[in-house]
């Protein structure tokens, strides 16, 4: 029997944190579109007041997977939400519960807060990820397009402040 645990990252998980959302960024296909480094996730998880949290998940003691999450606010519930960032379960730890159980230990964590709801993106060519959540009770939200601002856009409007 598998020993599973879920924890908080830690500032010293913050290698162990980059390299597996490097993980994810290869899986994705977006592997150049990581630019974090290991002394911005360890700021963050530092922080007095972080804006990200991140969970690890651990297999018989060896790293499995993550979720980066933060929350958010809903004007129409007039409550927190919890937004789920990332989660990623490394290929040779797949099919064991993992993602379950960090997306349970979310569940958890959003309702201690009084959340009145989780949400996330999905990748349109992850089939797999969209049947996962979707046996779990999610939903996708029919009618809604993510919008995004890079740097340079935001550059375009007149702000280009140095990162922190």
């Amino acid at each position: 029997m598998s020993a599973l645990v879920i924890r908080p990252a830690l500032v010293t998980d913050a290698a162990l944190l980059l390299k597996l959302i490097r993980g994810l960024a290869e899986y994705e296909k977006l592997a150049h579109e990581v630019v974090a480094t290991e002394a911005q996730l360890a700021a963050e998880l530092g922080a007095r007041n972080p804006v990200a949290h991140a969970l690890i998940a651990e297999l018989d003691g060896a790293p499995a997977g993550f979720a980066l999450y933060f929350f958010n606010f809903s004007t129409f519930l007039a409550r927190r939400g919890l937004y789920l960032e990332d989660l990623f379960v490394l290929p040779g730890s797949r099919d064991q519960g993992i993602g379950r159980a960090l997306l349970v230990e979310l569940a958890r964590r959003a309702a201690a807060q009084g959340c009145g709801r989780m949400e996330w993106s999905v990748l349109d060519w992850n089939v797999d990820a969209q049947r996962f959540y979707a046996s779990l009770g999610a939903r996708p939200m029919d009618g809604w397009t993510v919008h995004r601002m890079d740097r340079a856009a935001i550059a375009a409007l007149g702000y280009d402040e140095s990162p922190r």
